[in-house]
This record gives C-alpha cells, sequence and structure tokens, in this order.
C-alpha cells in the first residue's frame, strides 16, 4: 500500500487548500472602523466609574491603534506612565476575541493577562460586546476576584469617539477618546518591541 501511495503524482497527494476565516459584516465593519485609526493616538477622559478613587483617577489615557493586520488588532491602552495593557481585538471565524494583554516593565507577562472574552451575537458596526470567556473566568476565580467573572467588556466606534467600556453587576468603568485630535505616539507598549 505505501510503494502505491508514492508512485502516486504529487497532485494526488495535496490535501484541500484551507477554510477561509469567515465573518460577517457587522464584525467586518467595526473592525475596519478601528482599523482606519492605524498607527495614530488619541487621549481619553474618564466618563464613568462608579468606583471612588479608582486606579484612572488624574492619570493622562492614551490609546494607540499600534499594529493592524487583517485579522488582529494591537491596541495599546497606556494609564500615565503605566504601558502595560495592550488590547488584542482577533477575528476567531465565529465572532471577536478581545483579549487583555498585560505585561510587567522588564516585558514579563502580568500573573492577571490574556483575559477577556467573545462575541457571542452580530453586534453593530460601532459596537461590539465581549462577555467574559471561560479562561478569563477562572483566571478570576483563582486570584480571588470572582466579581469579575460576570464582567462584559464593550467598545464603541464612532467618527469622533471611541469608547472602551467595562460593566458587570454594580460596576461600571468606561473612557471615551477624542478621534478628533490625534495625538504624538506614546512610548512602545512593555513586551513589545
Amino acid at each position: 500500500m505505501i510503494a502505491a501511495m508514492a508512485s502516486l503524482p504529487l497532485a494526488a497527494t495535496l490535501i484541500a487548500a484551507e477554510a477561509p476565516l469567515v465573518s460577517i459584516k457587522s464584525q467586518d465593519d467595526f473592525f475596519n472602523h478601528i482599523s482606519k485609526h492605524c498607527g495614530k493616538s488619541y487621549e481619553g477622559k474618564v466618563t464613568v466609574d462608579n468606583v471612588a478613587g479608582g486606579s484612572f483617577a488624574n492619570k493622562k489615557l492614551i490609546m494607540h491603534v499600534r499594529k493592524c493586520t487583517d485579522s488582529q488588532l494591537q491596541i495599546p491602552f497606556h494609564v500615565g506612565d503605566d504601558s502595560s495593557r495592550t488590547w488584542i481585538i482577533t477575528k476567531t471565524g465565529s465572532g471577536l476575541s478581545l483579549k487583555h494583554d498585560h505585561r510587567k516593565q522588564d516585558g514579563s507577562f502580568d500573573k492577571s493577562t490574556m483575559y477577556g472574552g467573545h462575541t457571542n451575537d452580530a453586534g453593530w458596526a460601532e459596537m461590539q460586546s465581549f462577555p467574559a470567556d471561560q479562561y478569563s473566568k477562572e483566571l478570576f476565580v483563582a486570584q480571588g476576584i470572582p466579581q469579575s467573572v460576570g464582567n462584559t467588556w464593550q467598545m464603541y466606534i464612532y467618527p469622533e469617539k471611541f469608547t472602551y467600556r467595562l460593566t458587570r453587576q454594580g460596576r461600571e468603568f468606561r473612557v471615551d477618546f477624542d478621534l478628533t485630535k490625534p495625538i504624538s505616539t506614546p512610548i512602545t507598549p512593555w513586551g513589545y518591541e
């Protein structure tokens, strides 16, 4: 049998082409609206935070649409001098994934990293929701913050504003970025080249 297979022409042994990464229009449009800002940075401000004295208070907030491919967007989120956070939006073939890549200043991964969620509906070209995925839920429980199991992250993109929002029972946090005023590119986020 092996000898018979060895004598087959090469074309007969080729496997079918890789399946395409499918997507839907509302998610493609959302992804493309953000990617139009690739290479640009914008300043934001906290517009909702129902926990007084949060770690973002009185700090300069900058998002930088740093790296864009056909299937992934990397968006560092700088909080004052802290360049540990990068939002990663990825086309998965069954929707969009949002992950939070957290690094230490030496570039190594924080123990709380790559948490996030996955879309579970079409969303809109201007807004997508990312309920916490199973990895994130297990991470939150292991870290002693089970209240975060109910996290849903939302991102909104309009011509003049980008919004990052976190909600769960009893918690809401929102940062709005002004897309009409690009600013200077911040430093490279920790752990990236």
